[in-house]
């Protein structure tokens, strides 16, 4: 490569590290280490190609300000906890919107497909939910509680029980991602088709109305951390398929540390999904207001977390 042309390619990028470094707030540190790694990156690419020219003495010094900021700044683990929350988590998502949407579209589209092959073939849902989950419900339709799964047990054992097997499912379809995207992909598109199906299933024996508002109780919460996780997995299975100026490697590490860091961002929302599932849905017959309450809340709260409150913080210049 010429070294106009790799200028050209990669200036942009210099640039923004440029006024980063230069914010009188400091970046986060994990926001710095990130910048770190890929000028260092650069930087390489430079001395190799190019040793003596004046590109590569710019990155030298560009790569000298950000290890200075980082060292300088380096602060108590006492705020780690909250800058995280704060700054970092949000600093991901805002960069990981193109990825959140295409999760979200493979979730529609095969909760449709699910829901549709339901409706023309009355053999899909025992394929798909199983004989045996098929022929528990229609034995709690039978008696007046269509959801009755959710209060049989007990509510402590159900809570780790439940939050585990979600902490599990969102793992999976993030590390899935490392197949190039695919393998997130067609977890998430598995785990939607259940879902279809599942509603489906309910409305062909006229009990959609009553099951809806109870599943979304814990499953606003819950199907959209894992819509989110799948996010996750293509932010790590892309960096594998477009490393950029990067080497794949180096691209990979970034791409599975930013992954990971919304994986990890998840694991409240699951515990607070398994809460309500185990502790408040066996409530079926609650009042419909209490119940439009909190899927409304659980709803607002995901959106504005993941993806209004990224873009505000963005809008202010603080990521």
């Amino acid at each position: 490569m010429r070294e106009s042309a790799f200028v050209k390619q990669n200036k942009a990028r210099w640039e923004e590290f440029e006024r980063v470094v230069k914010k009188q707030n400091a970046a986060p540190p994990d926001k710095l280490a990130e910048l770190f790694i890929q000028i260092t990156d650069d930087l390489s690419f430079s001395r190799t190609q190019y040793p003596e020219s004046r590109a590569t003495q710019y990155l030298n010094s560009l790569a000298s300000k950000v290890h200075g900021e980082i060292y300088k700044n380096k602060k108590e683990e006492k705020n780690r906890f909250i800058l995280f929350w704060k700054e970092e988590l949000p600093a991901v998502m805002y960069g990981v919107q193109k990825q959140l949407f295409y999760a979200f579209i493979i979730f529609v589209i095969a909760g449709i497909i699910g829901a549709v092959s339901t409706a023309h073939d009355d053999t899909f849902v025992r394929l798909i939910l199983g004989d045996g989950y098929v022929h528990m419900t229609l034995e709690n339709i039978k008696y007046g509680n269509p959801t009755k799964v959710y209060s049989s047990g007990n509510e402590m054992n159900m809570f780790f029980m439940i939050t585990l097997n979600n902490i599990m499912v969102s793992l999976k379809v993030f590390v899935f991602g490392v197949f190039f995207s695919l393998g997130t992909g067609l977890f998430l598109f598995y785990n939607a088709l259940m879902v279809g199906t599942f509603m489906m299933f309910f409305y062909s024996e006229s009990q959609l109305s009553q099951a809806l508002p109870v599943i979304l109780l814990h499953g606003t919460i819950e199907l959209s951390s894992i819509v989110i996780a799948a996010a996750a997995g293509f932010v790590m299975g892309n960096s594998l398929l477009f490393p950029g100026t990067y080497s794949r490697l180096t691209s990979f590490k970034m791409g599975a540390m930013k992954g990971l860091k919304i994986v990890t961002g998840l694991i409240p929302f699951f515990i607070i999904a398994g809460f309500i599932e185990s502790f408040i849905t066996r409530y079926a017959f609650m009042h419909w207001s209490l119940k439009t309450a909190i899927i409304g809340f659980s709803a607002f709260f995901i959106v504005y977390y993941f993806v209004l409150y990224p873009i505000q913080l963005k809008r202010n210049g603080r990521i």
